[in-house]
């Protein structure tokens, strides 16, 4: 089993996309605290995801939807569009390695 098959190797994928999208979501001033915090939760979900299930392997079609996600999220260029999907993102990947979110 290679790395790429691993909870963890998907996971981590998945948050640095998630940290582009926030960094891109923290562009609305007026939303920065919400953005931050929020962004800080999930990435908080994810790694306790990692540290409970990392070595766990992962299928192509869970490897499929998370590359999908992350492909999906980096086509987005509006910081409020990018808000819209902090919450969805995290939520995808979760279901995506089994976890309930």
């Amino acid at each position: 089993m290679t790395d790429a098959m691993t909870i963890e190797y998907q996971a981590r994928d998945a948050l640095t996309a998630y940290e582009e999208l926030t960094a891109l979501a923290e562009d609305i001033e007026d939303e920065w605290t919400y953005v931050t915090d929020l962004s800080a939760a999930w990435q908080e979900r994810i790694e306790e995801l990692i540290a409970q299930r990392g070595a766990e392997p992962v299928g192509p079609p869970e490897q499929a939807a998370i590359s999908r996600a992350i492909d999906e999220i980096g086509r987005i260029t509006d910081p409020h569009r990018a808000i819209d999907w902090l919450s969805t993102f995290p939520q995808v990947v979760l279901l995506a390695l089994g976890s309930r979110s």
